[in-house]
């Protein structure tokens, strides 16, 4: 006679690989409402996801009446640093997760990845939405920092990109400023060209090989890490654009923490993929959302994050430019203020 307990284990099992499949389906179809899916992700996350649920308990808001996504509480992002943030039963494997640069001495966040390929798959559909074919592009990344370390979900999302352009020239470059110059040359002539790159790489290229990159689209990524002095985005457009003489930046924004990305194409004002949604919440208040025109922290909805959490409270200050886009205005460096951090401790 099987044992009751593991009959009830074998039916919760089951119902969380239904619920997943589901959730995944409509995700990966082109037929499904943002605000309708979202609730159901969070009505999934909320009892399959330990560390999402046992916040949601401490911070006495697990019975909250949720019917739209402006009722959804945001798990603070500091808790990737500590927990393993998963939904569902699958296996965490080192070997398929993100880790963030961080500064020395500090704890870096770690997102376990259960699909790779679903991460890849809807980083390149974002990216195409607004850009178009890869296969339309050279594709030249500049990420020292990145690079340089294991894990980087930016690596693998352009290492991804350089393979699908299916150009000889596409390419990482981490010192060869000579060599990227003599691409470069090549590459705008033939294709439109992408250089990506990390900000203190793109000044640092940008003083040692000013030049005429009118046709060639220059794309930011990231801060200084350490490296040069930070600047605010203003300030870093400006002498990217005298060095390469071109009249916009264009900048992506993502983190380790999130499986999606939105990008501006050159006025600051970023365009979230399909799978995200941004909120802004008070400063002092987690769980309170700031009129619409107003300045706030930013809350990112983040659909592609369904095996890991969805609904993630970061540490951005930003602005929305309309119910879709957004704009980061600089990071808060006083996260403690909010209280959600305390409870780390407790879970």
């Amino acid at each position: 006679m099987v044992h009751p307990f593991f009959l009830l284990s074998n039916s919760i099992i089951f119902v969380k690989k239904y619920l997943r499949k589901k959730l995944l389906q409509r995700l990966t179809s082109t037929d499904w409402s943002f605000d309708e899916l979202a609730l159901k992700v969070y009505e999934y996350q909320s009892v399959h996801n330990e560390v999402y649920r046992r916040f949601l308990l401490l911070s006495g808001q697990f019975k909250k009446q949720v019917s739209r996504i402006e009722d959804i509480p945001f798990l603070p992002i500091s808790f990737f640093k500590n927990f393993v943030v998963k939904t569902g039963s699958w296996e965490i494997a080192p070997s398929i997760s993100f880790a963030s640069s961080g500064t020395t001495g500090s704890i870096p966040s770690v997102h376990y990845v259960r699909d790779k390929a679903f991460y890849l798959d809807n980083a390149r559909k974002i990216f195409e939405n607004q850009y178009g074919q890869l296969t339309d592009y050279h594709l030249l990344a500049l990420l020292p920092g990145y690079l340089e370390r294991k894990n980087s979900s930016l690596v693998a999302m352009v290492d991804d990109f350089i393979s699908k352009t299916e150009s000889p020239l596409s390419g990482f470059y981490l010192d060869d400023f000579k060599g990227l110059n003599e691409v470069l040359a090549q590459a705008t002539k033939s294709r439109k060209t992408i250089l990506l790159g990390v900000s203190f790489g793109l000044l640092d290229f940008a003083e040692a090989y000013p030049a005429d990159l009118s046709e060639c689209i220059i794309m930011e990524t990231g801060g200084m890490k350490g490296r040069r002095k930070e600047i605010i985005r203003e300030a870093l457009h400006d002498e990217l654009k005298r060095a390469f003489n071109v009249s916009e930046i264009h900048s992506e924004y993502g983190m380790t923490e999130l499986l999606s990305q939105a990008y501006s194409d050159g006025d600051g004002i970023f365009h979230p993929g399909a799978t995200m949604r941004i909120l802004l919440r008070e400063v002092n208040d987690p769980f309170s959302l700031v009129p619409f025109g107003k300045t706030g922290l930013i809350n990112v909805i983040d659909l592609a994050n369904l095996d890991s959490c969805s609904f993630i409270a970061t540490d951005d200050i930003g602005r929305l430019v309309d119910h879709q886009r957004f704009e980061v205005l600089g990071r808060y460096d006083q996260s403690d203020v909010r209280g959600c951090n305390l409870m780390v401790s407790d879970l």
